[in-house]
């Protein structure tokens, strides 16, 4: 047997990476993406797409993304083997480094096949030093669904002034059950959890003025919600309230507005996410009409 060979791929080379085909229930290719370059029309840089061969055959494949401006990596989109081990030495020497985020099919587990398949990506992925983080529900809302009612308990106002908005933010990430925040918390604090929050928002490329802050009719702050623009689609980009405020609901009134504001757009859909763990939230998502279409696996 040769030696493994592992490289990112060079111009004229895109077929190489096609050489492993997608899987038909587990990544991106299971769920409608393209994998294309840029010089393609497409999101995925060259040197950002890595492959490991074998007798001149790919046995292992990876593309990192990140928005068109971003200097480094933001997530491990497209991981795809014939050869575990490779998998991971590709893993290992690509000096790249994001979060990998698996796509599958809602209740993958009951399926043993689709089960055996992810489960050997987690592993292959887990020996490269990557370590699982959470997993999520998928949500996707299409005007078929219908745009819930407003409860009209709260009174929403914009917020221009980021500092404002940051102050919010850190009451709001104390007690989160979002496992990026909290892991962001346990690494520098709320503040830390806040700046991150408020740096994916501007980054962003949908319109500042969406960004609202809730009140109740009486002027108390109930928190906030940010409908936005990722780079593919819209989304329902966040949804927080102050801890003096839980248990009172106000998180499915701030998701109602969010998705009367994303509406209003005229968009096709919205898409959504929320931790397995975030039990409410998961709740207030189905409440809303936002139907669960796929679950992702992160690991970091």
């Amino acid at each position: 047997m040769t030696d493994l060979v592992i490289r990112h791929l060079a111009a004229g080379e895109e077929h190489l990476f096609q050489q492993i085909p997608d899987h038909p229930a587990v990544g991106k290719g299971a769920f409608g993406h393209q994998w294309a370059t840029v010089d393609q029309g497409g999101e995925y840089r060259l040197d950002w797409c890595w492959i490991a061969l074998r007798d001149d055959r790919v046995v292992a494949r990876a593309a990192w993304w990140a928005g068109p401006t971003d200097e480094a990596p933001l997530a491990l989109d497209w991981f795809d083997f014939t050869d575990a081990e490779a998998g991971t030495e590709l893993l290992r020497a690509a000096p790249l480094r994001a979060e990998y985020a698996l796509l599958l099919p809602p209740r993958w587990r009951d399926d043993a096949a689709v089960r055996a398949d992810v489960q050997a990506r987690i592993d292959a992925a887990a020996a490269a030093g990557m370590e699982p983080l959470v997993e999520r529900f998928q949500y996707e809302w299409t005007p078929e669904c219908g745009v819930p009612e407003r409860p009209g308990r709260l009174v929403f106002r914009e917020e221009p002034d980021d500092e404002k908005i940051l102050d919010v933010l850190r009451l709001v990430e104390q007690g989160s059950l979002d496992a990026h925040a909290r892991k962001a918390v346990d690494e520098g604090g709320v503040d830390q959890a806040a700046r991150e929050e408020l740096e994916f928002f501007q980054w962003c490329p949908s319109p500042r003025e969406w960004w609202q802050l809730a009140y109740t009719p009486e002027g108390d702050l109930v928190g906030l919600h940010i409908p936005a623009r990722n780079h593919t689609n819209p989304i329902v980009g966040f949804i927080g309230v102050v801890p003096a405020q839980r248990g009172r609901g106000y998180a499915y009134d701030l998701l109602v507005e969010t998705t009367h504001v994303l509406a209003a757009q005229g968009v096709s859909k919205i898409v959504a996410t929320t931790d397995f763990g975030n039990e409410p939230m998961a709740r207030n998502f189905a409440k809303a009409g936002y139907p669960v279409i796929q679950e992702r696996y992160f690991m970091h």
